[in-house]
């Protein structure tokens, strides 16, 4: 199995495929937007964290800039109906951070903001990945603990019923008190959203 490439960026086949030359060897590599983006000019040496697809018809590469995307890429296929490209479409649209904190807080409108993802599918989402993705380590010790997240998880489902969309419900829980009860928390949104 490959885990990772160095090598000249050689062309790009597609806004999210690349072509890398290594020894004489041109590697297709799938990549997130985020990767795209962040490729210098062609001819420049690239890096990626590589996780190999093996198909019955194909055998597939998909590149990342850091080896966390690639990590939580393949959470992301142990989840129950996630393939490699909803995987890569979720990575496109949320760093793995973002997804993490989503999954920590059971944020589903976040999980909502991907294109192909309904409710249902975030939910489920949630759950999977609880198990699968290092989310201890994003918990601050002191400034959020698990009453604050289960506290902005109950701010962001009221908002939700209350028929913001989850842009909207992002920045409003953003701008409240971690550490506030929550109706506090819920009081405050909602003053941030009516400034808007």
């Amino acid at each position: 199995m490959i885990g990772s490439l160095r090598g000249s960026f050689s062309s790009r086949l597609s806004p999210n495929e690349v072509l890398v030359e290594v020894g004489g060897v041109g590697y297709r590599v799938l990549v997130t937007t985020p990767t795209a983006a962040h490729l210098g000019p062609l001819g420049s040496e690239v890096s990626f964290a590589v996780h190999t697809h093996v198909r019955e018809d194909a055998l597939v590469l998909y590149g990342f800039e850091h080896d966390d995307e690639r990590r939580c890429f393949e959470a992301l296929l142990g989840a129950h109906g996630v393939g490699p490209s909803l995987a890569l479409t979720i990575l496109s649209a949320l760093s793995p951070a973002v997804l993490s904190v989503a999954v920590l807080e059971e944020d589903v409108a976040t999980l909502c903001t991907v294109p192909g993802i309904g409710r249902k599918t975030a939910a489920r989402l949630v759950i999977d990945l609880k198990s699968r993705l290092e989310l201890p380590d994003l918990v601050a010790p002191s400034a959020e603990g698990v009453a604050g997240v289960s506290a902005r998880a109950e701010v962001r489902a009221a908002l939700s019923e209350l028929g913001y969309g989850p842009e909207e419900i992002r920045q409003a829980v953003e701008g409240t008190e971690a550490d506030a009860p929550v109706e506090e928390m819920l009081r405050q949104a909602l003053r941030g959203l009516a400034a808007r």
